[in-house]
């Protein structure tokens, strides 16, 4: 079964980016590092030889997570129909007299300091499929938080 990463244009082509590097540049530094340790001699106590190899395990993990999230995202498509959340939305709400903004973005592409909350998550999940005037509640660790969708664009 797969996952499906929804992910921006953006975020998708930093992602090939970082393939890249890690591919062409990364690890082929590693592996030249574990060589140059290799030929130092005594492998069991070469702190350089095992940093590398710590380094090449991680690059190579990271590859094969990145060609993972490549194979399986989907590019948020904004729709032109601003009547219901869905991903890529931004979703403006009043919580408790204030109002704040949330981008609805794949789980790659989070950044709550910007506003923008996961399609996954408990938040991002309650305002999918809503409209404008609907309230939203929204148990947190907070306790619960009704939020009502004051505009969708």
């Amino acid at each position: 079964m797969t996952n499906i990463q929804y992910v921006t244009e953006a975020s998708l082509k930093n992602l090939k980016t970082e393939m890249t590097t890690l591919q062409d540049k990364t690890i082929p530094e590693i592996a030249k590092r574990i060589d140059e340790a290799k030929q130092q001699g005594d492998l069991s106590e070469n702190a350089e030889y095992h940093q590398a190899r710590e380094d090449m395990s991680w690059a190579q993990g990271r590859v094969k997570e990145v060609e993972y999230l490549i194979q399986n995202s989907e590019i948020i498509k904004k729709s032109s129909d601003n009547d219901v959340v869905t991903i890529g939305c931004t979703v403006t709400v009043n919580i408790n007299g204030k109002t704040k903004d949330y981008t609805i973005v794949g789980p790659q592409e989070i950044d709550p300091t910007k506003g923008y909350i996961s399609n996954e998550s408990p938040l991002g999940q309650a305002f999918l499929k809503h409209q404008v005037k609907d309230k939203v509640e929204v148990i947190t660790p907070a306790g619960k938080n009704v939020y009502e969708i004051l505009v969708i664009k």
